[in-house]
């Protein structure tokens, strides 16, 4: 039996290699996907959930996700620029929250839009989408081949002669391991070449030119060290961890409270009722699951912004971290059930203070580690 068709190379290696864009472009993507559903609700919400079309005609924004898709998906297929990839990422990231926010429809025989499992769904998705971005940012197998499909992806920048001297130091930075690894020859050959190349004083460069997610990026680094100090940022977490712990005992006390008058509980449940959020008995069981989520998460946040003060500050961090995971991916899921797409508004400052808490970890309290970044630990 032949293995190999003729001509082809029995050292033949197609395994995958991670594009080294692959984080930036998957970052554009679940921007543009929160960005479209909270934009695509908040437009409904605003005129009046209006239809295009008439009678029995009518074009749902689903269909717009999926042009855009489509769009997305032909960008990279056609054209080999970087910027066919990031446009790619922003319209499909726009296509997928049209094409999702609709999921409702998708998942009952009545076509209901406001279906209240579909708010879970979606925070769902996304959070699995963010856990996917996580994999993908920390998840790259260093070899020399992958190294070279970097330097020959990048080298499209002499192709459209924007070239930075900045880039061409890097570039023969990466090249110079390839050049002296001895297990792949042809491989050094190659990068020995591309290394004269751009040594060469005839190869042009022009002044660098950093793309916007760079600039902000830069900008960010550039406030953090010269304003955001370990005292004034542990300053910025305490007071974010009681208002967070402070507001997440405001719905349970709300509850214990009318819990002990019929009267408001009447009105509480008629409420639920009304907004079809209790289908059956068990519907109660999970207002009551939010409830010690909820007043256990927030005695937690208080608990950790405690301990920081006491200057229990490793466990303080942690715990504050463990809280905010746990709010994020577990107790919001509950939320956006009875609270459906109101819930952004809180899920976001809860993401913003879990990066907070992340960047005091890594900046004031781990070691940084070897080929970390020297500003992220100033």
């Amino acid at each position: 039996m032949k293995l190999f068709r003729r001509g082809q190379s029995p050292l033949l290696n197609r395994s995958p290699i991670q594009n080294n864009r692959a984080s930036h472009y998957m970052l554009l993507m679940l921007l543009s996907f929160a960005f479209s559903v909270s934009v695509t609700r908040l437009f409904l919400y605003l005129t009046g959930f209006p239809k295009i079309g008439g009678g029995n005609l009518h074009i749902a924004h689903v269909l717009w996700g999926g042009l855009l898709l489509f769009i997305g998906c032909l960008f990279p297929l056609v054209l080999a620029n970087n910027w066919a990839h990031t446009w790619s990422a922003i319209l499909c990231g726009v296509g997928i929250g049209l094409f999702i926010d609709e999921v409702g429809k998708f998942i009952t025989a009545n076509n209901d839009y406001f279906y209240a499992s579909a708010a879970p769904i979606i925070y769902a998705f996304f959070l699995l989408s963010v856990l996917l971005f996580v994999q993908i940012k920390s998840w790259r197998k260093p070899s020399a081949r992958g190294e070279m499909y970097i330097v020959l992806n990048d080298l499209n920048e002499v192709l459209d002669q924007d070239l930075s001297p900045e880039e061409r130091d890097a570039l023969l930075k990466r090249l110079q391991p390839i050049v002296q690894q001895q297990s792949e020859p042809e491989l050094s050959r190659l990068a020995s070449a591309l290394t004269d190349f751009l040594a060469s004083p005839e190869t042009r460069t022009v002044e660098y030119n950093p793309s916007l997610i760079d600039k902000i990026q830069n900008a960010w680094f550039s406030f953090e060290i010269k304003w955001m100090t370990r005292a004034k940022l542990k300053r910025i977490l305490l007071v974010l961890l009681i208002a967070w712990g402070a507001w997440a005992l405001f719905y349970p006390i709300g509850y214990l409270l009318s819990s002990h008058d019929p009267n408001q509980l009447q009105t509480f449940i008629q409420a639920y009722l009304s907004d079809r959020l209790y289908r059956n008995a068990s519907g109660f069981n999970w207002v009551e699951a939010r409830v010690y989520m909820e007043g256990s998460l927030g005695l937690l946040a208080l608990l950790a912004a405690a301990l920081i003060i006491a200057k229990k500050e490793k466990l303080g961090v942690l715990l504050a971290y463990i809280d905010m995971l746990i709010t994020l991916t577990v107790v919001n899921l509950v939320i956006f059930y009875f609270d459906q797409f109101s819930t952004i508004f809180f899920a976001i400052p809860q993401f913003v203070l879990l990066i907070l808490i992340i960047r005091y970890r890594e900046r004031f309290i781990h070691l940084p580690t070897v080929g970390q970044n020297p500003n992220s630990g100033a």
